[in-house]
């Protein structure tokens, strides 16, 4: 059996999927995306976001949010 390759591809969410994966509304994705808080591109008028890159920001805000209180 041929085995499976790995996606070499960024994974690209759509608002909808980046809300359930923040656990957050599709309205506070869009503010924050729109406000350049949270990584994003506009894509034929569409919001698109790089999994890999949420990751990386989602991490960072935990560096600030512990240094902040630690």
């Amino acid at each position: 059996m041929a085995e499976r390759q790995a996606e070499t591809r960024p994974t690209i969410m759509t608002l909808e999927e980046v809300a359930k994966y923040l656990r957050l509304h599709k309205s506070t994705v869009y503010r924050m995306a729109r406000e350049g808080k949270l990584p994003g591109n506009k894509v034929a008028g569409q919001w698109r976001f790089k999994k890999d890159k949420l990751v990386e920001w989602f991490e960072e805000q935990q560096k600030i949010q512990d240094e902040l209180l630690g």
